[in-house]
């Protein structure tokens, strides 16, 4: 898919993957003619906004905790929203609370650090936001303030590759958990391609960044065992396909085989099989995910689905228990409000960072179609792809992941 013109003497390169420009942009605001306008948009933009505290942290709620992932995703609603200035004061407090092995906590609580191992997908995902930030933006000498920052982080990232490629979900003192899950690696291997994106526009070169999303989209496409099965989650199903590391047949095929397991009628998806609630976040990732796979129609329709989750104000509702009509859990959260954003923009084509996710699948499209064989084999690399790399670090944590840890 070509990237959208704006007008740009000098498009911006992911490999051979043009997409958007450098130049500073006009506040661009998207909407989905029949669902979703712009004021309603700029609405929700607000209200994320109003939950953000002055330090620049933007809970999950007011009065909820703050992780990092989920505070860089309602940051990229504020870019959506014309809420630049929201923004990157979002992404300061990132570069202030970060510590110096380039680690974040995976939880805040009330301005304290409620929980301070490191979970390496919570750490990855500044360089989504960054890159997005810049595309939308072409605020270029913010993007190089914030160098730094996405650096040390992306570089902590690498630290936690397993010997074939997967990705340890986390680390605390003891050392590094040797679980690895489908969720945070495929969000991993996204993060990766945009830091690579904002090295060159910069000027830099991360080749190793480039290398560690390739054995890891390898491993995630070839070699599932490596990975700790997370199949209630509907977030396993799809992410592969959102974060560009499954594409082509291979992707169509995973989202068909367990549509009919996730997808609700007139309301969206579950975020586990076998519980009768829908949730809107998952639901606008799958959105996300179906225009990665160039399911436009299927992706408007799971959109249109899930806006009874919205309030009058712009904020959203976290989920609906569809068996009684209750909304659960009972919180109206930024994040999920923010990932509506990202999927109206993404429907509607609008801003230049509407391609977020869609140019990730592009680009690995090109890369393994110079490759011969099938990709989710392989028979599609060296042998030298699939050879444990000795220099890895293998101390390993006790500690697991809980049964609802996937990202």
């Amino acid at each position: 898919m070509q990237p959208q013109s704006n007008g740009s003497a000098r498009p911006v390169t992911v490999g051979d993957v043009a997409i958007g420009d450098v130049r500073a942009r006009q506040r661009l605001v998207p909407s989905v003619p029949g669902v979703l306008d712009e004021a309603e948009v700029r609405a929700t933009g607000e209200w994320i906004a109003s939950v953000q505290k002055p330090s620049g942290e933007i809970p999950w709620f007011t009065g909820g905790h703050t992780d990092p992932w989920d505070h860089v995703e309602s940051a990229m609603g504020l870019t959506v929203s014309g809420q630049w200035e929201a923004a990157r004061r979002a992404f300061g407090f990132l570069r202030d609370t970060q510590r110096a092995d380039g680690s974040w906590p995976i939880k805040w609580q009330d301005g304290e650090i409620a929980d301070s191992d490191t979970d390496t997908n919570f750490c990855a995902y500044i360089a989504v936001g960054l890159w997005h930030h810049h595309l939308v933006t072409g605020a270029r000498d913010f993007l190089e303030s914030m160098w730094p920052t996405v650096r040390r982080a992306l570089d902590l990232v690498l630290t936690h590759q397993g010997p074939q490629g997967q990705m340890w979900w986390g680390s605390s003192p003891r050392g590094f958990c040797d679980e690895a899950l489908i969720t945070g690696s495929s969000s991993i291997h996204h993060a990766l391609r945009c830091g690579v994106a904002i090295a060159n526009e910069l000027g830099h070169s991360a080749p190793e960044w480039d290398l560690a999303a390739d054995r890891l989209g390898h491993a995630l496409r070839a070699h599932p065992e490596l990975f700790t099965p997370k199949t209630e989650f509907s977030m396993d199903w799809f992410y592969p396909v959102l974060t560009g590391v499954m594409v082509g047949e291979q992707a169509q095929h995973r989202i068909d085989e367990r549509w009919d397991d996730f997808v609700v009628d007139g309301l969206g998806i579950r975020c586990v099989d076998h519980r009768p609630w829908v949730t809107g976040a998952e639901t606008c990732e799958f959105v996300l995910a179906l225009e990665a796979a160039g399911r436009h129609e299927q992706a408007l329709e799971q959109f249109t689905n899930m806006q009874h989750l919205r309030e009058a104000d712009g904020s959203y509702w976290t989920g609906l228990v569809y068996a009684d009509g209750k909304r659960w859990p009972v919180e109206l959260s930024t994040w999920t409000g923010a990932v509506v954003l990202l999927a109206a923009d993404a429907l509607s084509r609008t801003t230049p960072g509407n391609e977020i996710f869609r140019y990730v699948s592009t680009h690995t499209m090109k890369r393994l179609k110079s490759v011969p064989g099938d990709p989710a084999t392989c028979s599609a690399y060296t042998a030298t792809e699939c050879v444990p790399d000795a220099s890895t670090n293998s101390e390993v944590d006790e500690v697991r992941p809980s049964e609802f840890s996937v990202r």
